[in-house]
């Protein structure tokens, strides 16, 4: 009786073992492993007798667009080469190394040693290709698939190559929003825009009384207030308002044709990101801006989200729905040029270091800046020599060197962008809506330092200056329920939180007495609407409402205002300043739009802007 029930009992466990740790047996069935990305990763990987037959990956915290690329890669080709041996993505490392360490885990539960699955897929030699189209775009970033989606509805034949493993660049990164001057989201909210006006057309006459596109440009909105005062109707702002902000902002080198058409076609960016069910319609502040102008997405819970996370993914939907060929993990090294100087085409590597050869009638440059090239940023800038960055990999500069390799020009080489807010210890972007929602700075002492919603050269230069050349983002809870942003720093560890001021001093360790009268100056200012420590001008809500939240941050490199010169057509200029036929270029990859300092909230407008201009001009060039 006893042999009958332990035979019995053997059964029931040889079952059960199909999904159970089994030793050196032959395994077959599905097992789960967890890794920490920037949430929880979870792998589930199944086995049939020994061979990975397939993997799934979920990781809910992981960041649309970059950690998402990651959990889409690398499955299946773990299941290709029956390994956990695969390369990381290139600008999401977190999340690949988390997917690898939760494969590993899994088949840990397997009974499985990991060790027996780290054979390397080997490549099997690719051969070198060539294609044709009309127009082939260089860089999958926001410039360079709103370029291609509007040359494909111009009706071009397009391909687009991208040398990273995912598309998005530096514009998947984007934390803020688009900025814009006269739309209708703007007109359907009511604000106090009066001491922000009249505070830029002071600086204006104090700074600026020498340059002559400034001063013309405060003349028309000095004109254009002075109305608007007389008979208010609606909400005021303006194109020339906003190329004023922009100049201004830009020290007054920017290349005011550029600068007219970024803001001229503001407005239209937002109807056209509508049209592909792209909608920004949270209005708010942001540095540099005289009035509320930053439009930002909202999530159906009515939360602002990030504009980059947002408007990628429907970037791309439209761009596969389109048709259109996009080459990932190929990098261009080449402008391909004709016996007359004409654009022709391009020359790229592939994956497997493949020659890829694309010959198009028209090339249009979207590679982005250089800010991830720290040696070139040093070389060019020495005094951020060591600083931290938050590009993502791709943004080495490659671009510039090829234009000009073809004798393109180049502008504003030197004029290198620090944002104050970058996480101190991950180098993550934390974006500067928090401080146009009410967030402030305060320094190692506790104590405010700065107009919080300057221009980014003047708080970074402000922030580095203080004690350990860094300073806490103060929060509250109010602002975390209204943001999911906000509410995705929490879940990735970058906040500390405290029931008072004083106990958030305790926790960040500055003194709980400074911080907590900080606090209430601030909000005894933003009920009076006047900051006579700083000079704000934007007020949001006060900071009453606990828990409260800090988070370190310093400056790091941000982005890159040299590049190519371009018509405002998007046409790229050689070193004589002359059109070289058949060769564009948009967004960060150009130079003069942003002067010595790019407002936040620009860069949207730039590639949104800049990007369709490219693609609507190289389709009529094929013409």
């Amino acid at each position: 009786m006893k042999r009958i029930y332990a035979l019995f009992m053997a059964s029931i466990l040889t079952v059960s073992l199909a999904g159970c740790s089994t030793g050196s047996k032959t395994v077959s069935g599905t097992f789960s492993g967890t890794a920490k990305g920037m949430g929880d990763v979870t792998v589930t990987i199944t086995l049939k007798d020994d061979v990975i037959t397939d993997v799934q990956a979920v990781g809910e915290n992981e960041t649309d667009g970059i950690g998402s690329a990651a959990i889409e890669k690398l499955p299946p080709e773990m299941v290709s080469g029956n390994t956990i041996n695969v390369d990381t993505v290139t600008g999401a490392t977190i999340t690949s190394e988390a997917i690898i360490s939760a494969a590993s885990a899994a088949l840990e539960a397997a009974g499985k040693d990991p060790k027996d699955y780290q054979t390397k897929a080997s490549a099997s030699a690719a051969e070198d290709t060539e294609e044709t189209a009309d127009i082939v775009i260089v860089g999958a970033g926001g410039a360079g698939m709103t370029a291609a989606i509007t040359a494909v509805n111009a009706g071009s034949s397009v391909i687009v190559v991208e040398s990273q493993a995912m598309v998005g660049g530096n514009s998947a990164r984007s934390t803020g929003g688009l900025n814009a001057a006269g739309t209708e989201a703007q007109q359907q909210n009511t604000f106090d825009e009066a001491a922000g006006v009249e505070k830029t057309l002071a600086s204006a006459a104090d700074k600026y009384a020498d340059n002559e596109t400034i001063t013309a440009l405060a003349a028309k909105v000095k004109d254009q207030w002075d109305a608007y005062q007389s008979n208010p109707s609606g909400y005021f702002d303006s194109v020339e308002l906003m190329e004023l902000d922009t100049m201004i902002g830009g020290k007054g080198i920017n290349n005011p044709e550029l600068v007219q058409t970024l803001c001229a076609n503001s407005s239209d960016a937002i109807d056209w990101l509508a049209s592909i069910n792209a909608n920004l319609t949270s209005v708010s502040s942001f540095g540099g801006a005289s009035v509320k102008r930053i439009h930002r997405p909202v999530n159906a819970e009515g939360k602002t989200v990030a504009v980059g996370s947002y408007l990628i993914p429907i970037l791309e939907k439209t761009l596969s729905d389109a048709g259109v060929q996009v080459m990932l993990n190929t990098t261009a090294d080449s402008i391909l040029v004709d016996d007359k100087g004409n654009a022709v085409g391009i020359t790229a590597k592939g994956a497997d270091g493949q020659t890829v050869t694309i010959h198009a009638s028209a090339v249009i440059l979207a590679t982005g800046g250089f800010g991830a090239n720290l040696d070139m940023v040093a070389e060019l800038k020495p005094e951020l020599k060591g600083f931290m960055t938050t590009n993502a990999p791709g943004a080495q500069g490659q671009g510039i060197v090829m234009a000009e390799a073809v004798g393109a020009g180049v502008v504003d080489m030197d004029q290198i962008q620090i944002h104050p807010t970058v996480q101190f210890d991950s180098a993550a972007l934390i974006t500067e809506g928090l401080r146009g929602d009410g967030a402030i700075l305060v320094n190692a002492e506790g104590k405010r330092f700065i107009d919080e919603v300057g221009t980014r050269d003047v708080v970074s230069a402000a922030e580095i200056a203080q004690t350990g050349s860094y300073s806490w983002l103060i929060i509250d809870q109010k602002m975390v329920d209204a943001s999911s942003v906000i509410q995705g720093y929490i879940s990735k560890g970058y906040t500390i939180s405290g029931e008072t001021a004083e106990e958030l001093a305790a926790a960040i360790n500055v003194d709980s007495a400074s911080l907590a009268e900080t606090l209430k100056t601030w909000n005894a200012a933003v009920a009076a609407e006047s900051d006579p420590e700083f000079n704000r001008t934007s007020f949001a809500e006060p900071l009453d409402t606990a828990p409260y939240y800090a988070i370190k941050v310093t400056a790091g490199v941000h982005h890159t205002m040299g590049g190519l010169t371009i018509s405002p057509n998007t046409e790229v200029l050689n070193t004589e300043g002359n059109v070289i036929p058949g060769l564009y270029a948009a967004g960060e990859i150009t130079g003069g739009v942003h002067g010595a300092n790019r407002l936040g909230g620009n860069a949207v407008t730039d590639f949104v802007v800049f990007g369709r201009i490219a693609g609507t001009n190289a389709s009529a060039y094929v013409k």
